[in-house]
């Protein structure tokens, strides 16, 4: 990871929605699908799937450890920018950081059926954070809703 200006932020190859009151980093090769599953969750919100659903930041944010947990901020210079695919950049309404929440790992090595409890974790500069592991292949948005809308059984 790269350093950007802020003194303990580091810029990171990610996307992020603010769901609700927190965020949805989504992490991932190049075209493992960020900038779709970002621009569904914003969908989902509108639709009501979800709590209000805004975007942080596409492709580019920054991640910093708080007091407060993993904060994610938009990287300046292409905040408010979304990648559709067939459209292009487009411009949309964002919101300038929100603590994580939630990371989704699209075409995750380790994604399973039933996966692991471990598995639903990871660490990111010191925090640990819920993880959905998605696999090559696997829609990301019904189990990122699922995530929002039902409770361990």
């Amino acid at each position: 990871m790269s350093s950007s200006g802020n003194v303990g932020s580091a810029s990171v190859h990610a996307s992020a929605v603010k769901v609700g009151e927190r965020a949805v980093l989504i992490r991932g090769a190049s075209g493992a699908g960020k900038s779709r599953l970002a621009f569904e969750l914003i969908l989902a919100g509108r639709g009501g799937l979800l709590p209000g659903a805004v975007l942080i930041g596409d492709d580019r944010v920054h991640l910093e450890a708080s007091a407060e947990g993993l904060v994610v901020r938009a990287a300046p210079a292409i905040a408010g920018l979304i990648e559709i695919r067939g459209l292009g950049l487009r411009r949309c309404d964002y919101v300038a950081q929100a603590v994580v929440g939630l990371v989704v790992d699209l075409a995750a090595p380790d994604a399973e059926r039933l996966p692991q409890p471990a598995a639903l974790w990871t660490t990111i500069r010191g925090v640990e954070l819920p993880r959905i592991p998605v696999g090559e292949g696997d829609a990301p948005l019904p189990l990122v809703v699922a995530a929002f809308t039902t409770s361990e059984g």
